[in-house]
């Protein structure tokens, strides 16, 4: 195996003036530097999956919303869930091993973690629409077929398709089976789910969904063959920007750039949503004659979900037996924060940065709904919770009623990781079953103004935080100069923390007034572009 591996490895030698970093998302950077990365993911690939007794493993190979001539790729654990973190360093070992070196860093690995070579490997992989992936899985094949494992390439998919068949395909023939091991089991499920969920209730009007022209795209128009007809109870969608990768549309276009994406003809009050490149963020928006363009983003589709199951617990009797919780980061609203816990009576936990942060954490509640404001995120259900919405006795027709929309719910949701498209169902059923136009939803609490301030500096390993990313430890004394600037605006909360991509720090700051949120953060961006520049 080991000759193989060197062979293997010559085609694709590391660049020597290059460091990688597995990071939030996995390696992400230009696709022209990515070779040598996804031939070592393949190999790390394959010794997880040993190391877990030939339990497959996710590869995914994309770079989400980046520009179309970036890639990445990232792994995927036994359950969908992202690759647990002391395997972030030995992808990030193996990625900056020396080409001569690869063979004893890859035995060492093995050595060190007990990892049987005998054992059988399993790896399955998708991509997504960019042109530079057909190459890239040529890379990671040569990987997998050098170490013998045994593979299966789903050619396209949007990212949490590719979480949910590793899924599928460890839970096959168990009680705990997730779903068919397929692409057509992925819209069937969601398709039988969503009908159950909306039980006969109609949409308002027509949802505009932007692709970010994307992979999403396509998956889409697959998963409407498999959505009753807006006039038998569906919804009625209109598809844009469902071509190959360009500007100006998408979820991170339209939440940083706080407009519709120039594309969308939607009429005044319609939904509008978007995805991202690889389909695992959604933000709703829509246009209002009094107030222009108004965000419903990753915050309001977590209150949305968490005030419709909180609601439809109560009405099947159940609030007291499950604990339900939303986990933020600090990127979300402080009126999302308040109106979670002062009107829905929800507990919040903050974590950092990061889905794998807020998925661990929200599995510790029976209910964990979680988003980033960015709109990445989904509901988690703890096995108490199914068993109760399965196990118990209604004692009406409103808690018969309510235990099978919650049922309903489990299957439409995809637990593994954030999904535009289960998510979008998942909206769409909530605002049926509350009759509600986007106006209504956007009525529930009121955003403070905020502000985000991208700021170069030399090193951000120099700036360190604690506090879910909140409170800033390195440099010694900045964030004492950073609370003084915030108790001086009314409502002012702000904070700085380094990114996980690229030497910057990402500057937050909210504030009563649209003046006095930009004014705090540029003040907050000098002071620590001005730390930034002592320390280099």
């Amino acid at each position: 195996m080991d000759a193989a591996i060197l062979s293997a490895s010559s085609k694709h030698p590391k660049p020597v003036d290059r460091t990688f970093q597995y990071g939030t998302a996995g390696f992400r950077m230009k696709a022209n530097l990515l070779d040598s990365v996804v031939f070592r993911v393949g190999l790390v690939a394959a010794l997880r999956s040993r190391k877990l007794g030939g339990q497959t493993i996710g590869v995914m190979i994309t770079a989400s919303h980046n520009p179309p001539e970036d890639n990445g790729v990232k792994l995927v654990d036994p359950m969908g869930e992202m690759l647990e973190q002391t395997w972030e360093s030995y992808s990030t070992e193996l990625a900056n091993a020396p080409n001569e070196s690869l063979i004893a860093v890859y035995q060492k690995l093995q050595e060190d973690l007990k990892i049987n070579g005998e054992t059988p490997a399993r790896v399955i992989f998708g991509r997504d629409t960019r042109p530079s992936g057909p190459k890239l899985v040529t890379a990671l094949v040569d990987a997998l077929h050098a170490t013998g494992t045994e593979y299966t390439d789903y050619k396209l998919l949007t990212t949490p398709q590719l979480h949910y068949l590793t899924r599928c395909t460890n839970t096959e023939g168990t009680p705990q089976s997730y779903g068919e091991v397929s692409e057509k089991g992925y819209y069937e499920k969601l398709g039988e789910a969503f009908v159950r969920a909306m039980k006969g209730k109609k949409t308002v009007g027509p949802v505009t969904i932007d692709c970010a022209n994307g992979v999403g795209g396509p998956k889409l128009t697959e998963l409407l063959k498999y959505l009753p007809k807006a006039s038998e109870g569906g919804v009625e969608i209109k598809i844009i920007n469902d071509d190959v990768l360009k500007a100006e549309c998408g979820a991170d276009f339209v939440k940083t750039k706080q407009r519709a994406p120039p594309s969308s003809k939607a009429g005044k009050n319609e939904r509008c949503c978007s995805l991202d490149g690889d389909a695992d963020r959604l933000i709703y928006y829509f246009s209002d004659a009094e107030h222009g363009f108004r965000l419903l983003d990753g915050d309001k589709i977590a209150t949305l979900a968490a005030s419709f199951i909180g609601d439809l617990a109560r009405e099947a009797g159940l609030a007291q037996e499950l604990k339900i919780g939303v986990v933020q980061t600090a990127y979300a609203n402080g009126a999302s924060t308040k109106y979670v816990e002062k009107t829905l009576g929800l507990p919040v936990v903050c974590t950092p940065t990061g889905v794998k942060w807020l998925h661990h954490a929200a599995t510790k509640f029976d209910v964990g709904v979680y988003f980033e404001a960015n709109g990445h995120g989904t509901v988690v259900f703890s096995q108490q919770a199914l068993k109760a919405f399965h196990s118990k006795n209604p004692e009406s027709p409103a808690q018969a009623s309510a235990l099978s929309t919650l049922r309903a719910l489990t299957d439409l949701i995809n637990q593994t990781v954030g999904d535009a498209l289960s998510d979008m169902l998942l909206v769409e059923t909530i605002l049926a079953h509350k009759t509600w136009t986007p106006r209504e939803w956007d009525l529930t609490y009121v955003d403070l103004p905020n502000r985000l301030v991208r700021v170069e500096v030399a090193d951000r390993n120099m700036f360190k935080t604690t506090n879910a990313e909140r409170t800033l430890v390195e440099p010694h004394g900045v964030q004492d100069q950073i609370d003084a600037l915030v108790a001086k605006f009314k409502d002012g909360r702000s904070f700085a923390r380094a990114s996980g991509t690229e030497d910057a720090l990402r500057v937050y700051a909210e504030a009563a007034t649209r003046s006095e949120a930009d004014d705090l953060a540029n003040k907050v961006a000098a002071l620590c572009k001005h730390e930034g520049s002592l320390t280099s």
